[in-house]
């Protein structure tokens, strides 16, 4: 055995495997490894590697004291043992024996049968016990095949894939309900928490108060604290406008690639809880779109908006008609 693995690969290989095993029972993990948080590990792992050293050295002298004390015969002997291959080990071809039950060449004539076809004879051998034994077991595998899913009416393949992609919705629709980051307009709501609304207001000094200024009075941008709204009040038309940016060519930039979901949430609860609020100078409302906070405990919205440009249609065709009229 110490003839395919030499010292150099022994020794690394016996404390690679103890590392792994000692990692395995201590709890450690690839990004941190146990010896970091249980100092006695690394302790350990140093003394297995100090008594596999130890063992190697000692085994190493007490072959050379043995090989000094035998005589030329034993020497020989061992010589010609290590030097077998590993098929003609005494082990190995007793193994094959009992895979193969092969026949010595010697006894091949008491095989022969009566079947002669131009000189070509044939030999009566036995099947191999391996391959008799994986033919048994393709037979039971057929009837529990058989019996689970043409007799029991088992699921196949099929029905398998289509009940772990439900599985699989399920598992992704409830990550989704938990993972900040995963959040829509369509999902986005509006958070009254002090610690979600410091940290929109937080957000907000940082990157909104040039355009709106910090009251949300309005500056460059709309003021924020009116009910007159560009693309719609609302946490999802809000949080909308905040994620994909405003008016082409005149609005904000899409704050989606500065800003994670969760953040956008929390701004845009921020912003609305501005609605409602006196600034120092105020800006002049714009947009046709009417909505105040007020209406978060009612109608959603997108029906908000929606209604509103209907009434703004409404007032679009009554100064027509006054026009016409003149």
């Amino acid at each position: 055995m110490k003839k395919y693995f030499p010292v150099y690969v022994r020794v690394p290989l016996l404390f690679v495997l103890f590392y792994v095993l000692v990692e395995w029972v201590a709890g450690g993990t690839a990004q941190r490894p146990a010896f970091v948080d249980h100092p006695a590990v690394l302790i350990l792992l140093g003394l297995f590697l100090f008594a596999l050293i130890a063992v190697e050295i000692v085994a190493s002298a007490t072959n050379k004291v043995l090989n000094r004390l035998m005589s030329p015969e034993e020497i020989a002997a061992k010589e010609a043992s290590d030097n077998l291959s590993f098929a003609d080990r005494p082990w190995v071809k007793k193994m094959m024996q009992k895979m193969t039950r092969t026949t010595a060449m010697s006894d091949e004539k008491e095989l022969l049968m009566d079947h002669d076809y131009d000189g070509i004879k044939e030999l009566d051998n036995e099947l191999p016990p391996w391959w008799v034994g994986l033919f048994y077991v393709t037979v039971i595998f057929s009837v529990v095949y058989l019996l689970r899913f043409h007799v029991f009416g088992g699921d196949n393949q099929i029905v398998e894939y289509e009940k772990a992609m439900a599985i699989a919705k399920e598992q992704i629709e409830e990550y989704k309900k938990t993972a900040a980051d995963l959040i829509s307009a369509e999902d986005a709501q509006y958070l009254t928490d002090e610690a979600s609304l410091a940290a929109g207001k937080k957000i907000f000094e940082m990157n909104c108060v040039a355009c709106h200024q910090a009251d949300g009075g309005g500056g460059i941008g709309p003021n924020l604290t009116d009910d007159h709204w560009i693309l719609g009040g609302g946490v999802k038309n809000v949080f909308h406008t905040i994620s994909e940016g405003g008016r082409p060519g005149k609005g904000m930039v899409d704050w989606k690639k500065t800003l994670k979901p969760s953040e956008i949430e929390k701004v845009t609860s921020y912003v609305i809880s501005l609605n409602g609020t006196t600034p120092a100078s105020p800006k002049e409302a714009e947009g046709d779109i009417i909505w105040s906070k007020a209406e978060l405990d009612g109608e959603g919205a997108a029906e908000v908006k929606v209604e509103a440009t209907e009434t703004t249609d409404e007032a679009a065709t009554a100064d027509t008609a006054e026009t016409s009229q003149e």
